[in-house]
């Protein structure tokens, strides 16, 4: 059973217009496109390189219509009555101080990323807005469990915002990738203000939970109050905590988050890593087949061991690496997609695929296919021409699975 993604095409009769933030190389745009979303704004910067390598790739297959490649903290304001703010910000610290220079009284100390999308969100108020990051969100940082998320949900919901989120892991819903993504949707609300909201949602009638559906792994909700200013959360939240309170799935709204652990109820069809890859007549670059020395490496970094390291306290100990399959069993979907995909050295994460003449990493458009883009969408740039297969590694490392997207943009046009 194959796994290929459809070629992109612009939705002919929109169902309402997308601001796409931290764009990358477009999977939200890919994504929604295919539920009937058209994106008429997107930017997209680097800052630490003066070549805009994921810009480039982003204007060549969309055009440089709406595109901004520019830092975020320079824009001004997106286009006037978007329906939808999209955008995977970077994780970072999202601990806030009290400044008179913020129209919210608030500025980030490092995480002024997301104060910046939250920024242009309170001005265009879209219905709207999806946000996509890393899962260990829910629980950073260590010194104030689930503090960073807790900011995420206060300083949204105090713009209006009736939020969901969820944890998914692709491969939990038939996609060849193992990757765990938390996904915020909220929804801009004019319902007057209640104490209280059902704990329902998170499992049946929600926007993620019709999208992905799910059951309960365990009994009942937990409800954590964040009716506190949001400096208090910042400084306050989570000291006492060995562990973080939110759960991968929840609901918020009017300062009450309700949130549960959950797991995928998914019965349809599976796709693996042997579904992406490339035709056995295709040809594979010498590059990137191993050598019998290369593979020796590759095993002992395969390998399980034990690893010396120091904790912050000077506590010696021996960190614990197990045993991980090599070659990579195409009869599963595949491990995370790194950023790291690329290199050809020895590597751990790195994944690798049996095929008639030994052994060889992924290709670039294996590696797109995982992610569900359409292939060879990384190849070129509109500008910079073509791009090297590390770069093209990189690029699917950083991106999101466009399926996942695709799912939620239907779910929400049926609402719209």
């Amino acid at each position: 059973m194959t796994y290929r993604a459809p070629a992109y095409e612009e939705p002919q009769n929109p169902v309402g217009t997308v601001a796409e933030l931290f764009a990358g190389v477009g999977g939200f745009r890919v994504g929604l496109a295919r539920a009937g979303w058209k994106t008429v704004y997107s930017n997209q910067w680097e800052p630490s390189t003066k070549a805009q390598h994921a810009s480039d790739v982003y204007v060549r297959n969309f055009g440089s219509e709406g595109h901004s490649n520019e830092d975020i903290f320079t824009v001004e304001a997106l286009p006037h009555g978007v329906d939808m703010i999209v955008g995977g910000f970077p994780c970072q610290d999202y601990s806030v101080a009290t400044t008179l220079r913020s129209s919210f009284g608030l500025e980030g100390r490092k995480g002024v990323l997301w104060w910046e999308m939250l920024r242009l969100i309170s001005q265009t108020r879209p219905r709207w807005v999806i946000l996509e990051n890393v899962d260990r969100m829910l629980k950073s940082p260590r010194e104030q469990r689930g503090r960073d998320f807790a900011i995420i949900l206060k300083s949204l919901g105090m713009q209006g915002y009736d939020i969901e989120w969820r944890v998914i892991n692709a491969a939990d819903y038939g996609m060849p990738q193992r990757r765990r993504r938390v996904f915020i949707v909220g929804q801009l609300t004019q319902e007057s203000p209640v104490a209280e909201h059902s704990e329902g949602r998170i499992y049946a009638g929600g926007i993620l939970s019709t999208a992905f559906p799910v059951f309960p792994a365990e009994a009942g909700a937990t409800h954590i109050d964040l009716s506190k200013p949001i400096d208090w959360i910042s400084e306050n939240f989570g000291r006492e905590l060995t562990k973080s309170p939110f759960g991968n799935a929840g609901v918020f709204l009017n300062n009450v988050a309700l949130t549960a652990t959950v797991q995928a109820d998914y019965d349809g069809p599976r796709h693996t890593l042997g579904d992406v890859l490339v035709g056995p007549r295709t040809r594979i670059p010498p590059e990137y087949v191993l050598t019998n020395d290369e593979i020796s490496r590759w095993e002992l970094h395969k390998g399980s061991r034990k690893i010396p390291r120091t904790s912050r306290s000077g506590h010696e100990y021996l960190y614990n690496q197990g045993r991980m399959s090599f070659p990579d069993s195409k009869n599963l979907p595949s491990r995370t997609v790194l950023t790291s995909e690329g290199n050809a050295t020895a590597s751990r994460f790195t994944h690798t695929v049996a095929y008639k003449r030994g052994v060889r990493r992924l290709l670039p458009v294996e590696l797109e296919r995982l992610s569900g883009f359409p292939d060879n969408w990384t190849k070129t740039g509109e500008t910079l021409g073509a791009m090297s297969n590390a770069r093209r590694a990189f690029f699917i490392g950083n991106a999101l699975v466009v399926d996942i997207v695709e799912k939620i943009g239907h779910e929400l046009a049926k609402r719209t």
